[in-house]
């Protein structure tokens, strides 16, 4: 059973950077593909990237092309998202979630068999 816990989350001012952290404990985490996704109340969990089991394909949302990026360690289990330029509007919940069952990104959440109990980013205008 695969176990994933986020941190980084806080406060920031528009324009700021945050890292979140991903880590994942049981399973096999080199073969699963990664994603994070965020979530306001009273909206669907919105994908935000993707990477494959290895690193070497990324998936991002248009929203934050150029700004995000992320990335994974898989010899310590770990999996980053490197958020620059933040706007009020990246305000939300971030989940980390598990692909078990493929090696490759995707950009749904029922793609993903695995989620974290999220960390709260909110940036202030």
């Amino acid at each position: 059973q695969v176990q994933l816990v986020e941190s980084g989350g806080g406060l920031v001012q528009a324009g700021g950077s945050l890292r979140l952290s991903c880590a994942a404990s049981g399973g096999t985490f080199s073969r699963y593909a990664m994603g994070w996704f965020r979530q306001v109340p009273g909206k669907a969990r919105e994908f935000v990237a993707a990477i494959s089991w290895s690193g070497g394909s990324t998936l991002y949302a248009d929203s934050v092309k150029g700004r995000f990026t992320i990335s994974r360690d898989n010899a310590k289990k770990m999996v980053y998202l490197q958020m620059n330029s933040l706007k009020p509007e990246d305000t939300a919940v971030y989940y980390c979630a598990a692909r078990s069952k493929s090696l490759l990104v995707a950009s749904t959440p029922r793609e993903y068999d695995h989620w974290g109990q999220g960390t709260q980013v909110s940036v202030s205008s």
